[in-house]
């Protein structure tokens, strides 16, 4: 069982406005009371959290004096020796962001959004954070109308390359991360998916310091496969950060507990964050469901870690398993990494191939037993056999 005990060094990070939800939702008032951030600190920290993140306005869930609930906050991230990987801004609650903020057509709207951004930029340089995620929530429209998204592209571009300057002049080691999502709160969201924010990067002035934050949900709610994507975000050098909840199938953004939506697709991302090289936190970013007291959150909270780690242990298990490596090897899954014209081969040389089409057609890849063999792990059924 201490197996799937919590500790910092399995860096989870949550965000203040994960917990601190107050389960308010379009059909219904709020079900529980605000959650100031220093309890938020102290109970993550007492549960094995390594740290926390916010938006600016999250801080003062309590306390409206800014200053009064910043120094609060730093008193508790030095009580617990709790850390702040990541910050973000909100941009989209205030009404003043409702045609967006990067992308409103008001112009004074877009100046404001960037001035609040940049303030929240010195307080999360300050707090030791390293990445500054950007979820263009109200970045869309309901109508093809009402924006030439053209220009919207322009201005988004425009905004990252002025902050993107700003952390430069500031000499701060913050780098930006791109939230995808295709939809909700507007009818549709700019940079929809991981594959437009990583087409999008490539066009700013300093691509290098902007990468991808991607979430379970919001690609589940484009119909794609997230660990596909996120395969994909590593491969380009574009993980930076990375949301993990819970989703079932393209409906609204859930924000379940993770794992409590397509458990298979879990456990094969656990099984890539902990063998594909991403390095970063793994950050809760669910909601407490509108059921739930203010004690619950934090039996949430605990559920989050606990299911992670009970799947790196199966994830780690199937790639130990030797049945496992051999039908690997029977998929010929290692085969894929072997480049397809080797050092020294020619075009004129490939060409010159003899091959019986046929006969390959033939040859079979064995992925049912592959992928029986993962869920007999997901399942628990290999360790109850003794295999």
């Amino acid at each position: 069982m201490n197996a799937f005990i919590p500790t910092p060094g399995d860096r989870f990070t949550f965000g203040l406005w994960t917990v601190g939800w107050q389960a308010r939702d379009p059909f219904g008032d709020a079900t529980r009371p605000p959650l100031d951030p220093v309890e938020t600190v102290h109970r993550l920290a007492e549960l094995g959290a390594y740290g926390v993140t916010f938006h600016d306005d999250d801080l003062l869930a309590v306390e409206p004096d800014r200053e009064r609930a910043i120094a609060a906050f730093r008193k508790a991230l030095d009580e617990t020796g709790m850390k702040v990987p990541m910050a973000t801004t909100n941009l989209f609650t205030h009404p003043v962001f409702r045609d967006g903020a990067f992308t409103s057509n008001d112009r004074d709207v877009r100046r404001h959004a960037i001035r609040k951004v940049m303030r929240n930029l010195d307080l999360a340089a300050s707090l030791g954070a390293r990445t500054y995620v950007c979820w263009g929530g109200r970045e869309g429209a309901e109508s093809d109308a009402a924006k030439d998204v053209r220009s919207a592209l322009a201005r988004y571009k425009e905004a990252l390359d002025l902050l993107s300057q700003y952390v430069l002049e500031q000499g701060y080691e913050i780098r930006f991360a791109i939230e995808p999502k295709p939809n909700e709160p507007r009818g549709d969201i700019l940079l929809p998916t991981i594959g437009h924010a990583l087409a999008f990067i490539n066009e700013l002035e300093h691509p290098e310091m902007v990468g991808l934050n991607p979430e379970v949900g919001h690609e589940q709610m484009a119909g794609l496969n997230f660990v596909h994507g996120v395969a994909q975000a590593l491969w380009h050098g574009k993980l930076f950060h990375i949301d993990l909840n819970g989703q079932h199938g393209p409906k609204y953004d859930q924000d379940l507990v993770f794992g409590h939506g397509d458990v298979q697709s879990a456990f094969f991302l656990v099984d890539l964050l902990e063998h594909g090289g991403y390095d970063g936190p793994r950050h809760f970013d669910y909601k407490p469901p509108r059921t739930e007291d203010p004690e619950d959150v934090w039996v949430s909270a605990a559920a989050n870690m606990r299911t992670y780690l009970i799947l790196r242990e199966k994830a780690r298990a199937f790639r130990a398993d030797p049945e496992v490596q051999e039908a690997l090897r029977a998929s010929r899954v290692d085969e894929l990494a072997v480049p397809t014209l080797a050092p020294g081969e020619t075009l004129a040389g490939l060409a010159a191939d003899q091959f019986d089409p046929d006969a390959a057609a033939r040859r079979g890849y064995h992925y049912s037993h592959l992928s029986q063999l993962a869920l007999e792990h997901l399942l628990g059924v290999r360790d109850r056999e003794g295999r």
